[in-house]
C-alpha cells in the first residue's frame, strides 16, 4: 500500500514522515515548492523535535510534490492535512481543504481505477464532511461514495512540540467512516503505524465530528477549571495548587492530564475549537455556556498575571521585565495565541517599560511580531540578569537550571507562573512568586489572603 499526504505544514511534514519511518511508501503535497525541496532534499521543512530524525531513517520511502494528480495515481490511502482556520462567526474556515478536494476529484475523474480512500484529518465542524465534502468528490469526480472512494474522519489529538511521540503511541484513533469498508482500511494502517495498541475508536462521521470537537473544548473547561483554582489558592493562607491538583488528579473520574493550574491555554487548536464549539452548539439551538466561560476564564488569567507584574514595578528602580518562555507551550516556535506574548503585550502599554524576552526556539516568530518594541536575548543568563522581575511563562525544562549568580538586582522578584523552579536554591535576595501558592509576605503583588470563618467540622 502506497499513502499520500496534502499538506507538509506542522502536521502534515510529521504524518508523512511517520508514515514512510514505518515503512510505508508516501507522497507527501503541497503547494509551497519550498516544503517539496525541502523533503526531498531529506531536510526537515518545520522544526518540530524529531522530524528531522525520521525523515532521514525513511530514506526513498518519502518523497514530496508539487502535483496533486500524483496522490492519486500512486497511492491507495489519501490524508488531508491543511488548514482550518477560524472564521468571524467561529466556525472552521473549509476553503483549503476544498481547494484540495477538487483538485483531487479532478485526477480521481482522470484516472481508472477500482477505489480510493479519502482521509480528512483537518478538524472541521459537525455535519460538513457528508453535507459538503462527499458531494463535493462526487460532483467533480463523477464517481460514487463507497463504490468508488471512501471517505473517513480521521482528526489527530496531537500537540506541538511532541507530534512524533503523540502519533506513534496515540491514546485514541479516532476513525468516522463512511462504510466499514473504510474504516476497515484506516484502521489496518494503524495498527501497522503505532507503536502501542491504542483505542480505536470506529463510528459514524458525524459522531466522529462532533467527538474532535467536543474532545477539545472539554479540555479547555479542564484548564481553566484549574487556573481558577489556583487563582483561589493564591487567596488562600497556606493553600498549593499542586497539592490540590495532584489529589483531584488521582480521581479516575477526573484524571490528572492538563489539570495543572498555570497560565491560559493557548496555541492554534485550543482557543479556536473551544469557539467553534460553541458556534457549532449554537446552531443546533444549544447555548454552550460552560464553554463561553472557558473563553471568558481563559482572558482573564492573562490579565490578572499582568497586572501582579504591572504592580510589583514601584518596588524596582529599573522599569524592566524579563519574560522566559514566548511560544504557547514548551519546544515550539509557535505563538499563536501564546498567553505570554499576550503579556508582553499588556506590558508595553505602560510607559518607558523595558521588556527582554527568550526562547529557546521561538526567539524569531517572537521578533517577527513585536520587532523592535521589546529586547532579545540570546541566552537565559542575558536575559534573567537584565531585569529586576523575572517571569517564567513556560514550563520549558530549560528554564529549571536558572543560577543564583545570574541575578544582577536587589531585590529580583520572579514571578513562576509553573512552579518549576527550586525556590530554596534561588538563595537571598529573591522574591518568589508562584502562582498558585499563598504568599502572605507580599501585598500589593498578590490579592490580600482571605480570612476563613466558621465551625470546622
Amino acid at each position: 500500500m502506497k499513502l499520500s499526504v496534502i499538506g507538509l505544514g506542522k502536521l502534515g511534514a510529521c504524518t508523512a514522515a511517520c508514515f514512510a519511518y514505518k515503512g510505508i511508501p508516501t507522497i507527501g503535497v503541497d503547494i509551497n515548492a519550498d516544503s517539496v525541496n525541502a523533503i526531498n532534499a531529506g531536510k526537515a521543512p518545520v522544526f518540530e523535535p524529531r522530524l528531522q530524525e525520521l525523515i532521514q531513517a525513511a530514506g526513498d520511502r518519502l518523497e514530496a510534490t508539487l502535483d496533486f494528480d500524483r496522490a492519486i495515481q500512486d497511492s491507495e490511502v489519501t490524508f488531508i492535512v491543511v488548514p482550518t482556520p477560524s472564521r468571524d462567526d467561529g466556525h472552521f474556515s473549509n476553503a483549503f481543504v476544498e481547494e484540495a478536494l477538487a483538485d483531487l476529484a479532478s485526477a480521481l475523474k482522470k484516472v481508472r481505477k477500482k477505489y480510493h480512500l479519502f482521509v480528512i484529518t483537518s478538524t472541521v465542524s459537525p455535519g460538513v464532511i457528508e453535507g459538503e465534502l462527499i458531494p463535493l468528490v462526487a460532483s467533480v469526480s463523477g464517481k460514487k461514495v463507497n463504490k468508488d472512494f471512501g471517505f473517513c474522519y480521521n482528526p489527530e489529538f496531537i500537540a506541538l512540540g511532541s507530534v512524533i511521540s503523540d502519533f506513534l503511541n496515540p491514546d485514541l484513533v479516532l476513525i468516522g467512516e463512511s462504510d466499514p469498508k473504510a474504516g476497515d482500511l484506516l484502521s489496518r494502517i494503524y495498527e501497522k503505524v503505532c507503536d502501542n495498541k491504542p483505542q480505536i475508536s470506529r463510528m459514524s462521521i458525524p459522531s466522529a465530528e462532533v467527538t474532535k470537537i467536543s474532545l477539545n473544548s472539554f479540555v479547555t473547561m479542564k484548564i481553566s477549571f484549574a487556573n481558577t483554582l489556583a487563582n483561589i489558592c493564591e487567596r488562600i493562607p497556606g493553600a498549593n495548587i499542586d497539592d490540590i491538583t495532584r489529589a483531584l488528579g488521582a480521581d479516575k473520574r477526573i484524571s490528572p492530564f492538563y489539570l495543572r493550574g498555570g497560565l491560559s491555554f493557548g496555541g492554534p487548536c485550543f482557543p479556536r475549537d473551544n469557539k467553534a464549539f460553541s458556534a457549532f452548539a449554537r446552531e443546533a439551538g444549544v447555548d454552550a455556556f460552560l464553554a463561553q466561560a472557558t473563553d471568558e476564564v481563559n482572558e482573564v488569567q492573562v490579565d490578572r498575571v499582568a497586572e501582579k507584574i504591572l504592580q510589583d514595578l514601584p518596588n524596582h528602580k529599573k522599569p524592566a521585565v524579563a519574560i522566559l518562555g514566548l511560544s504557547y507551550k514548551p519546544n515550539t516556535p509557535v505563538i499563536e495565541e501564546s498567553p505570554s506574548i499576550k503579556i508582553i503585550e499588556k506590558l508595553l502599554q505602560a510607559k518607558d517599560l523595558l521588556v527582554e524576552v527568550y526562547d529557546p526556539v521561538a526567539l524569531e516568530n517572537t521578533r517577527a511580531h513585536f520587532g523592535d518594541r521589546v529586547r532579545y536575548s540570546t541566552s537565559l543568563e542575558e536575559c534573567v540578569g537584565s531585569s529586576p522581575i523575572c517571569v517564567v511563562a513556560t514550563p520549558d525544562k530549560a528554564f529549571r537550571n536558572l543560577r543564583r549568580e545570574w541575578f544582577r538586582f536587589q531585590p529580583t522578584t520572579i514571578f513562576d507562573c509553573w512552579r518549576i523552579l527550586d525556590r530554596v536554591a534561588l538563595g537571598n535576595g529573591i522574591r518568589y512568586l508562584p502562582l498558585g501558592i499563598s504568599v502572605q509576605n507580599s501585598p500589593g503583588v498578590f490579592d490580600r489572603p482571605v480570612k476563613l470563618v466558621g465551625k470546622s467540622r
